[in-house]
């Protein structure tokens, strides 16, 4: 049987190349988002990868949404937790409601969604969680006080769930992606991107999105089973840890 594996933030972006490698490879997959339904039903209609609508920083939403997913396709065996969003400001105008916003969204909802499967992969002895962490979580960045902050407690947070876990054949790893061609990065000016991304990068370009996904598909399989609490840096060379 196809294990199931369960992808938040998983219709754009990373989490898009991250669903459809996982459904190329045999798993079940259920790519979860958070509102834009046209940009979903599109996705699902384009790969036929089932998706699911909560909000992963409600506690309570994400218990709903994984019971729907383990209906449709069964307990889940992976889980990729890949949602995040951005409130840039520096700190001296940053609003508690920027930094309250992107918490909830990118460090409340590792506790959420790990929190509402961890049980089922301890009774069954088996489990495979990545959190897609950031290059700014390692090194922090200029404007991203609250965004620096959660990708580095998924850091923490990640080494104290791989201890837990360990002995009950769950592992639970980090991925730190640097620039990647996403639609948000391409989004920055050409001259922005030429004149200052690229020359901190020194194989001198972007990553693609398939290639965080293969990480991904990596740390999923059997032949990371003794690999667990670590992190995987995918950066171009930008950040050496």
């Amino acid at each position: 049987m196809s294990q199931v594996a369960l992808v938040t933030g998983g219709t754009r972006g990373i989490g898009a190349a991250v669903s459809k490698a996982l459904a190329a490879a045999g798993y079940k997959v259920a790519a979860n988002y958070a509102g834009n339904e046209a940009a979903a039903a599109e996705f699902s209609r384009s790969t036929g990868i089932s998706v699911f609508q909560w909000n992963v920083a409600d506690f309570d939403a994400c218990r709903d949404g994984i019971k729907n997913v383990t209906a449709e396709l069964g307990p889940i065996d992976v889980l990729v937790n890949n949602a995040g969003i951005t409130r840039d400001s520096t700190l001296h105008k940053m609003s508690l409601e920027q930094w309250r916003e992107v918490m909830a969204t990118n460090l409340d909802s590792l506790f959420n969604m790990t929190r509402n499967v961890i049980e089922g992969m301890r009774a069954r002895r088996f489990g495979r969680i990545i959190n897609i962490s950031s290059i700014n979580g390692q090194k922090g960045q200029f404007g991203q006080a609250n965004y620096a902050a959660a990708k580095a407690a998924a850091l923490g947070f990640t080494k104290a769930v791989a201890h837990e876990g360990a002995a009950l054949g769950i592992t639970c790893n980090t991925i730190c992606p640097g620039y990647i061609a996403t639609e948000m990065v391409r989004a920055v000016p050409i001259e922005t991107l030429r004149d200052k991304v690229l020359p901190q990068i020194p194989v001198g370009r972007l990553g693609e999105p398939e290639e965080v996904a293969r990480c991904v598909l990596f740390l999923a399989s059997a032949d990371a089973g003794f690999i667990t609490g670590a992190t995987l840096t995918a950066n171009g060379g930008q950040y050496m840890a």
